[in-house]
């Protein structure tokens, strides 16, 4: 069951689950220079092989129980070959932050960035020189 945030504002309860939260973080890695793709984990693999759904793959969404309006997010990048890990994950940082606080209204007071690995396709040359 997913943890959910509940705001309050002028229109009365605002709920945000985790699930919503993290495809926002979801999308802002992703569109990330340098960004393969998310690793999704093998939990997240066992409930797609047995049709489950699953909300956020390669992000993990936490909030804090004495401040609903706060977050700390985690994403599972793959980094693409040639390009500088901590400069992707300083990206990251900073888009995830970015969107998700745009979007939600959220304070992000953390995203952690656990590098998962380097994809092995190796990018055009040229590309990287440009």
């Amino acid at each position: 069951m997913a943890e959910e945030s509940s705001r309050y504002s002028i229109k009365g309860e605002r709920t945000m689950s985790q699930g919503f939260v993290a495809q926002y973080a979801a999308e802002a890695s992703l569109a990330t220079e340098g960004v393969e793709r998310l690793d999704h984990g093998l939990v997240v693999s066992l409930k797609d092989a047995i049709g489950v759904g699953h909300e956020g793959r390669g992000v993990r969404v936490s909030f804090r129980r004495d401040r609903p309006d706060a977050v700390a997010i985690t994403v599972y990048p793959i980094v693409k070959f040639g390009y500088v890990m901590p400069d992707v994950a300083w990206s990251i940082q900073e888009h995830v932050k970015e969107e998700v606080e745009l979007y939600t209204g959220l304070n992000v007071e953390a995203v952690n960035v656990h590098v998962m690995g380097v994809s092995d396709i190796v990018p055009d040359v040229g590309a990287l020189e440009e």
